[in-house]
């Protein structure tokens, strides 16, 4: 089965349901599946072919969507890029996977203007919105086909396997330039279909999803729906946090993904009582990890919800949930291995650790990445031999430790341990100490060369409007809470700490 085939075969069952939910206007699989033919006829008859890249430089909306399921129909790889990327980062992008064509939204003309001048493969670029395109701006570009276009022919219809590329998602590329991950059909069903079997999706779910499309933690929130026949609330952001839990409120969510920084923002909502979501039977989250505090009060916040925290990078879209049956017992886990999958801890040399043990975190399974795009160095130090000769496992780059039964507990990043008066700091750790210190609302924890110590632990703190600490009351309360090598020497106060686009808080640049 193939990516798109899921969501045309729901579209078959349930024609006339609400697909997306999008700016107070409801559209249905069948009229989704119908816009997403004709626009995928139309990159065909512009020369997209099977295995051509198409970018999708978009916002959160329903041209998003379209890409995506149009991409796929003609055989292509959907690219999906955020659109908060600088024109010369985009123009890296496009430049370095080749793509075909580039679909985008007016407002972000500019940006594609300046990219495309320093671009030779691109051939078609579509711009959804009102502003009208002339021939003599670029005679590549065409407007996004709207919901009343005139027909077009039939489909081509190009012969294709699991095998075939169904994305490229482009890493942060915080160490250097970022890396396209290579992800098949196969790849991608497989996660889908293992993270919509733990979660128990099931048809009469109303998914929100406030998370941009262009990562891969939004993106599946739309093909799990999809291949499950279930609802998808789409909104453009969380930032304006009112006005999103008016949508999810009026439209009865009953799942809600998020990351802790959204979690936080809507736990400093005063008037969050005012828009309740009785509805809401599952919470989830990614990208890092909760603190037991930040558990604890959306439990609190939402008690008849089910909270499961999770662990996974791009790579490989999920690697682990915990149940959340297992809150109460093991609240800083993120749990085991989902659904057909098999992960493991190795040690420096690449043997299995039995549990009880601390080393990187690797996986096996269908959902592991093809490799890194054209960058066969990159993958080879990610993708390694298996137990089975002739496979490959990937080596997430990720410091765990299990408990006696292997559930799994996020430690460090292999270049993220602090090494101080000859031990090791899981910043992690220090930080779920911080965050447990009442009035802290984001803190980060980095390691600073010291002439003394090796490395010493500083922390970057950002306190709640009204609180007040000095550096010496961090230091004294972290002190009573961690071995005395763990607590940090400097605190800086700040008023906010940086983030990627994903909404994880950034700790390149701090120092």
């Amino acid at each position: 089965m193939l990516l798109h085939q899921l969501f045309e075969a729901t579209a078959r069952r349930v024609p006339d349901k609400t697909a997306l939910v999008f700016d107070g206007v409801r559209h249905t699989y069948a009229q989704l599946d119908a816009r997403a033919n004709h626009l995928a006829a139309l990159l065909q008859q512009r020369g997209v072919q099977r295995g051509d890249r198409v970018a999708g430089f978009l916002d959160n909306g329903v041209e998003a969507v379209l890409c995506l399921y149009a991409t796929l129909k003609c055989g292509a790889v959907f690219m999906p890029v955020n659109p908060l990327t600088k024109r010369d980062k985009l123009a890296y992008l496009l430049n370095d996977s080749r793509a075909s064509a580039l679909v985008s939204h007016t407002v972000l003309q500019a940006e594609c203007v300046h990219a495309l001048a320093q671009n030779g493969s691109v051939h078609t670029v579509m711009m959804a919105g009102t502003t009208a395109v002339t021939a003599t701006e670029d005679t590549r570009q065409l407007p996004f086909p709207a919901a009343d276009a005139p027909a077009l022919a039939p489909l081509a219809l190009p012969p294709l396997i699991d095998q075939d590329l169904a994305s490229i998602i482009y890493t942060s590329g915080s160490t250097g330039d970022p890396k396209g991950v290579m992800l098949t059909h196969l790849n991608m069903v497989s996660a889908a279909r293992s993270v919509s079997q733990y979660l128990g999706l099931v048809d009469s779910d109303i998914v929100a999803c406030v998370l941009p499309l262009a990562f891969d933690y939004g993106l599946y929130q739309v093909l799990m729906a999809f291949q499950t026949g279930a609802t998808i609330v789409l909104e453009r952001s969380f930032a304006f946090p009112v006005k999103a839990l008016e949508v999810l409120a009026r439209e009865r969510v009953t799942v809600f993904p998020g990351v802790p920084t959204i979690f936080s923002l809507l736990m400093q909502l005063k008037t969050l009582g005012e828009h309740p979501l009785p509805d809401l039977r599952l919470i989830t989250n990614t990208a890092a990890a909760l603190s037991e505090t930040h558990i604890n009060a959306l439990r609190g916040l939402f008690p008849q919800a089910q909270l499961f925290s999770m662990y996974g990078l791009t790579e490989c879209k999920r690697v682990t949930f915990l149940p959340p049956e297992q809150l109460d017992i093991r609240p800083t886990s993120v749990g085991r291995g989902m659904p057909n999958e098999e992960v493991w801890l190795v040690d420096e040399a690449g043997q299995r650790l039995p549990n009880g043990s601390v080393g990187e975190l690797v996986i096996r399974g269908s959902n592991v990445m093809r490799g890194y795009w054209e960058k066969p160095h990159e993958t080879a130090k990610r993708l390694k031999p298996g137990p089975i000769p002739g496979e490959f496992i990937l080596h997430s780059g990720d410091i765990f430790r299990t408990d006696s039964e292997g559930y799994l507990y996020f430690v460090s990043r292999t270049d993220d341990v602090i090494k101080s008066r000859g031990e090791k700091v899981s910043p992690r750790e220090v930080e779920d100490v911080l965050y447990s210190l009442e009035g802290v609302y984001e803190a980060a924890v980095i390691g600073v060369p010291d002439a003394l110590l090796g490395e010493a632990v500083k922390a970057f703190v950002s306190l709640r409007p009204g609180v007040s600490y000095s550096e010496r009351d961090v230091i004294r309360y972290c002190l009573s809470k961690l071995e005395s090598f763990m607590a940090p020497k400097h605190v800086e106060f700040v008023a906010s700490l940086p983030k990627t686009d994903t909404g994880k808080i950034k700790k390149t640049g701090l120092s």
